[in-house]
């Protein structure tokens, strides 16, 4: 038998404070890939993903997910 593998890019683009929820508004901290909708991209706040995640897995997004960012404090302004 013989196995394939592909090299997929990990340099997926970091998630910054412009990048906003597409539900809600809120800062995004996950960006879901769509491969069935020729790689839509979707932005959802920790709360929205954890509403639609088993949908997206399902439906085989592929998941860049920062929420371990969520709390990291803003660095202050002097």
């Amino acid at each position: 038998m013989t196995t394939t593998t592909v090299d997929v890019p990990t340099t997926t683009a970091q998630l910054t404070r412009q990048d906003r929820c597409d539900r809600c508004g809120a800062q995004a901290f996950v960006r879901a890939t769509l491969p069935a909708a020729d790689g839509l991209e979707l932005l959802f706040c920790g709360h929205h993903f954890r509403a639609h995640e088993l949908k997206l897995v399902a439906a085989g997004a592929t998941v860049h997910d920062e929420r371990h960012r969520i709390d990291e404090q803003a660095p202050e302004r002097v």
